[in-house]
Order: structure tokens, then C-alpha cells, then sequence
């Protein structure tokens, strides 16, 4: 599915942030930025380049909520 301009030109001007710990973690981190929408982008921090996944806000709150509760330890 192609992305439409709008959304491109969103992406490309949002405010990306990282979790504060990421430096610990050898740069194996995402990061995220509130969209229009309620939509929140996610991309890789080593692969910036790379389209962002986007996801609606409450898919996004529901995944932090399972990996605070340990959901998706291995």
C-alpha cells in the first residue's frame, strides 16, 4: 500500500524520541512519534531511512501496557 504525500510529509517532520536508556542497549532501539490522527510512527534508530511503521494510538498504548506487564518477554 503506498503512503500518501501527506502522511510522507508527516513523517518526515515529526518529532522522533527514544527511550532515555536506549545508549545501554548497544543501539538496538525504535523510535516513535505522535502523528495526526492518534497514529503513532515507529521506525528503527540504525534504519531511519527505512518507511515507519504506523499504527493507531491505541495499538501502540496496548503494546507498551503488554510489555510493561511482560507480554512479550522470551
Amino acid at each position: 500500500m503506498k503512503m500518501s504525500d501527506e502522511l510522507a510529509t508527516e513523517l518526515r517532520s515529526a518529532e522522533w524520541r527514544k527511550a532515555s536508556s536506549s545508549g545501554a542497549n548497544g543501539g538496538d532501539c525504535i523510535e516513535v512519534a505522535p502523528l495526526s490522527g492518534d497514529r503513532i510512527g515507529i521506525r528503527d534508530t540504525e534504519r531511519p531511512d527505512l518507511t515507519p511503521w504506523v499504527v493507531r494510538g491505541s495499538v501502540f498504548r496496548a503494546f507498551v501496557l503488554g510489555a510493561k506487564d511482560g507480554e512479550f518477554d522470551f
